[in-house]
């Protein structure tokens, strides 16, 4: 990426992607700025004109240590679009107050271990979906993770 394309300011294009197993296990990882929150992988594009897709496998390593491109990844067709939480705004470009979320289905063959970053994460879980939707604090991940039994007919 070219010092030019780093942005100020996060851009209010973001992904969700919901990890899974064909049993529908989902992984869930703990905020480390907000101990208790649980959410699936998500983060903002790195530049604007930055594929979807690759904000996915960006964000996946980066979040997991997984490399999505040797797993079954999905868009979903699926956008989100929701206020940008008051204490997090200051990360953005002065007067942007939404944020648009694309979500995104990684398939992978059972529960694997997870390398977390201990800068963004405190730890994981693998939990079955419904559980997994009731604890995700953000309600666009939970409406995802309730799709998920949908999208694998």
């Amino acid at each position: 990426m070219k010092v030019s394309e780093v942005p100020i300011y996060k851009i209010p294009e973001s992904v969700l992607v919901i990890i899974h197993t064909p049993d529908l296990q989902v992984l869930l990882l703990e905020r480390a700025d907000h101990p208790g929150f649980w959410q699936s992988v998500t983060g903002s594009k790195d530049a604007v004109d930055e594929p979807l897709s690759e904000t996915v496998c960006r964000e996946v390593k980066e979040e997991t240590g997984l490399d999505a491109r040797a797993y079954q990844l999905t868009d979903w067709g699926l956008t989100n679009q929701y206020e940008i939480y008051p204490h997090w705004r200051h990360r953005y470009a002065p007067g942007v107050t939404v944020n648009t979320e694309h979500v995104f289905g990684l398939l992978l063959p059972a529960p694997l271990p997870i390398t977390i970053a201990p800068r963004e994460h405190l730890g994981y879980v693998w939990q079955p979906w419904q559980e997994a939707a009731e604890r995700c604090f953000s309600w666009s991940n939970a409406l995802a993770i309730r799709e998920l039994p949908q999208r694998l007919k």
